[in-house]
């Protein structure tokens, strides 16, 4: 019976392997290259995916249904715990607890968030994964030391000050490019007279499949749109052993990268079920029950080769979320200056998927800024339709990218 399953975009990473019909057994001159455990505190890794869900469900709100969707729930946590080390009562709380960390005290955050920069990236030595982090100040704007050492001990951020004119964006924008390989080249459109401050985060993700979709594989299908039409694309097709489940609601499949250590969970909506409605109901209850269940099936999976760039201003969605006094002239970010009356005024990302035979290639970067204020058997997975995606690091269950894809646009 064919199983259709739509996809959820999450940071990920990716790796790869020649894919055939029969895998051999690696012989003792090709055995599969070490990999490396993530280890961060459980309720850090639970909190962290529950706020990827609770990110993904207020951003479907504002967002068009038939709209493509993709974002780095692990860029946006990062660039708000570098705010969080410079807000203050009320606005602290509030941040603390949209990224679902309440209790946890901010110097075991820290350390959790340093374990990420500095082993996320080796976790897999046959994919790259990239994660920097930066502050950008305003000449003449006195940053207490206190948040410059946090923010490089703990988040491995470059402070660096600039006169805030053109010159001075295009400085940050080529920060941008080079930390994401090119594919993100512009994050700060202008800067307004009373911004003080930059904070920024980049992701970068590039991994081979474990099993490549063989290009001679590839041929031309139709991809049923949520309105009832049809769109061509290139569809490409693997079979082998994937991890697998299936519910009454949708089909899920587990892609890995490289040596295994990351992979991208495709979900598809199965009957009348759409990606919207799929993806609204999914939650990390649900994330851990398909993680912990999906044993290995030989499933013939089809996926589409595209190419998707996404932007989406947050600040709604994070007020929504809660974060609510640090974008008012009352919010309290007295940990970075001590004087001046700050709020944020934007956050904001902008990210990168690609999709092809051979692997994966994704980026993201988080920018927030800061101003001046007033005060089974054998199977069929076939994304032919509206789908969801999640790319993930198994040891430390940590989310790096999610999504919907409804209309790809096939190269």
């Amino acid at each position: 019976m064919n199983k259709i399953i739509k996809v959820l975009l999450i940071p990920g990473i990716i790796a790869s392997t020649i894919l055939s019909c029969t895998n051999d057994n690696p012989g003792p001159d090709n055995l599969p290259d070490p990999v490396f455990p993530v280890q961060v505190p459980a309720r850090i890794s639970e909190g962290t995916n529950e706020f990827s869900f609770n990110f993904l469900h207020t951003l479907q709100q504002t967002q068009a249904p038939d709209e493509n969707l993709f974002v780095s729930p692990l860029s946006l946590h990062i660039a708000l715990g570098m705010l969080l080390n410079g807000a203050e009562k009320e606005t602290a709380e509030e941040i603390l607890k949209a990224l679902q960390m309440e209790g946890i005290p901010l110097t075991d955050l820290n350390n959790a968030y340093k374990t990420l920069l500095n082993d996320l990236p080796i976790a897999d030595s046959k994919v790259s994964l990239g994660l920097a982090n930066s502050l950008w100040y305003k000449s003449g704007f006195d940053v207490k030391p206190d948040f410059q050492s946090v923010l490089k001990n703990s988040f491995n951020a470059e402070a660096t000050g600039l006169p805030f004119d053109n010159a001075a964006k295009d400085k940050i924008n080529q920060w941008a490019s080079d930390k994401t390989n090119g594919k993100i080249k512009q994050v700060i459109e202008k800067i307004e007279p009373d911004h003080v401050m930059f904070l920024l985060n980049a992701l970068y993700f590039k991994g081979d499949w474990k099993y490549q979709f063989d290009a001679k594989n590839t041929r031309d299908e139709t991809f049923k749109l949520e309105n009832g039409s049809g769109k061509p694309v290139k569809m490409m097709f693997a079979k082998s052993n994937f991890k697998t489940t299936s519910t009454e609601t949708y089909s899920a499949v587990q892609l890995p990268y490289a040596n295994g250590q990351f992979n991208m969970t495709v979900l598809v909506p199965k009957g009348q079920n759409t990606v919207d409605k799929m993806l609204a109901s999914f939650n990390a209850d649900d994330w851990e029950r398909i993680r912990a269940g999906m044993p290995e099936t030989n499933v013939e999976v089809g996926l589409p080769r595209f190419i998707l760039k996404y932007s989406a201003q947050l600040k709604e969605t994070l007020k929504e979320m809660g974060i609510q006094k640090a974008f008012t002239s009352g919010a309290e970010l007295g940990k970075i200056h001590a004087t001046a009356h700050l709020a944020v005024d934007f956050v904001k990302q902008d990210t990168y998927l690609g999709i092809e035979e051979k692997g994966t290639e994704a980026a993201a970067v988080t920018s927030i800024g800061i101003g001046l204020t007033s005060v089974g058997q054998n199977q069929q997975v076939i994304c032919d339709r509206p789908f969801g995606l999640i790319i993930s690091e198994n040891t430390s269950n940590t989310i790096l990218f999610m999504g919907r894809i409804n209309n790809p646009e096939s190269k």
